[in-house]
């Protein structure tokens, strides 16, 4: 799964270098599979349920599951970047939301306190934790910095398949939940939004988007619990984790 992962990391820094006015999510798209399948790795998305590409790229105000398409990006806007991989029959998941150009302040707050909120999540993924403490970690940060998190989306467990018990809420109550144990491994994902935490499905059945039209942002890593501490499978070798410093083994 760390070699998954691997690939999942590096689809994703890959991406990020190209997301800049102009770009189509179409393109975005095309890179990722070619990047994928260069590293003996298989799109997990393609084809799942029916979804007809490698990546999920969801702009603005869309949470989760953009078909990438003809859309071009615009100087100020933000995309969510969804990868799944498979290689060698188990499965890395991870996302990140990054800018085209110049964003607002409210976009640039929005994607730290979601990606900070990750971080404190994966903080809790510790033998004898409960799962709990790892959904309050995200719905605690987020919402004491006056954003809101999606609560009909969740997190899930994933190894041999994308989508594995248990599902991981981005909200719940401390001390609640199943004891988190030696072995796990968890695509962990906050969804946050700018307004409302209702959301909406599209007319292609796809694509999620905020109800009230604001900012969504999307961060996402899959995680071992492995030596009583979080292992993160989907963390570039030359990245840090905010927040965790060397208590969080990477590799």
């Amino acid at each position: 799964m760390a070699r998954a992962g691997e690939v999942v990391a590096g689809c994703l820094e890959m991406m990020k270098q190209h997301c800049r006015p102009g770009v189509t999510t179409a393109e975005l798209d095309e890179k990722a599979e070619r990047f994928i399948r260069k590293h003996n790795g298989t799109p997990t998305f393609k084809g799942y349920r029916g979804f007809p590409a490698s990546i999920c790229a969801s702009p603005n105000g869309m949470v989760v599951h953009g078909i990438p398409g003809p859309y071009a990006l615009k100087d100020g806007d933000i995309i969510s970047l969804d990868v799944g991989v498979t290689l060698d029959g188990w499965v890395g998941d991870g996302a990140v939301t990054v800018a085209a150009g110049e964003p607002g302040q409210l976009a640039l707050r929005l994607m730290e306190v979601t990606q900070a909120s990750l971080m404190r999540a994966i903080a809790k993924c510790v033998p004898g934790n409960h799962l709990g403490d790892v959904s309050h970690a995200v719905e605690e940060y987020v919402e004491a910095n006056g954003f809101a998190v999606v609560r009909t989306l969740v997190g899930h467990g994933i190894g041999r398949n994308m989508h594995e018990d248990p599902q991981i809420p981005n909200f719940g109550m401390a001390g609640e939940g199943p004891l988190l144990k030696e072995g796990m491994v968890f695509a962990i994902e906050p969804m946050v939004n700018a307004g409302t935490h209702r959301v909406v499905v599209g007319e292609d059945k796809w694509a999620i988007s905020t109800a009230d039209g604001s900012l969504s942002a999307h961060f996402e890593h899959t995680v071992a619990l492995i030596e009583n501490r979080p292992r993160i499978l989907t963390l570039a070798k030359e990245q840090e984790a905010p927040g965790l410093g060397t208590a969080l083994p990477l590799w």
